[in-house]
């Protein structure tokens, strides 16, 4: 009688731990769960590039153009962007003065993609312009640039560097930057291949 009683004692615990190891993996998997469901949030909310390039240059300024799209469902601005090519970058838009004139000018509030679209970053139109390289950046070389948006995040890419003609547009800034920007050609820009 004794042995039965310890038994049943040894199957009672057995049961209660199993029991408790359940309950331990449901509100693991619960947790992990959670962490998942955060982590797809987060791959969500990530801005995606292609057809990235940047022009080639030896000195002075160049631009980053692709596209980039937004496969969330909200809208994101991005507000600035960086690269280790230059320690001046600034986003760009593409506008038609009083004159006629195309003009080049930094892009007040950033450049805004609505939910589940696109935002084409091209010559003669918004472009992430790169100013005041010292190092030449050549065909074949590979540039990185950091987009950050308006929640504080940041996306990079990496944009190959392409030789292309084109013709001249101003620089809607400052005397010295307009003197500096004729070495930038990218309006009606055609890529070499």
């Amino acid at each position: 009688m004794i042995r039965t009683t310890r038994t049943k004692n040894t199957v009672s615990l057995i049961a209660i731990l199993a029991a408790g190891a359940l309950a331990l993996a449901g509100c693991s998997t619960t947790a992990s769960t959670d962490n998942d469901t955060d982590d797809m949030a987060s791959t969500a909310t990530t801005l995606t590039t292609t057809d990235a390039w940047v022009k080639a240059i030896d000195s002075g300024m160049t631009a980053a153009f692709g596209m980039v799209e937004n496969p969330t469902d909200r809208e994101i601005t991005i507000v600035s962007a960086t690269t280790s090519a230059s320690d001046m970058t600034e986003l760009h838009e593409t506008l038609e003065n009083e004159s006629g004139d195309m003009m080049m000018q930094e892009i007040d509030g950033g450049f805004t993609i609505p939910a589940g679209g696109m935002l084409m970053l091209e010559p003669g139109g918004n472009h992430i312009m790169i100013m005041g390289v010292a190092d030449p950046i050549l065909a074949g070389d590979d540039v990185t640039v950091t987009l950050t948006l308006d929640d504080g995040s940041t996306v990079e890419f990496t944009a190959p560097a392409k030789d292309y003609s084109g013709a001249n547009e101003n620089y809607e800034g400052d005397d010295e930057m307009d003197m500096d920007h004729d070495d930038m050609d990218h309006d009606d820009m055609e890529m070499d291949e």
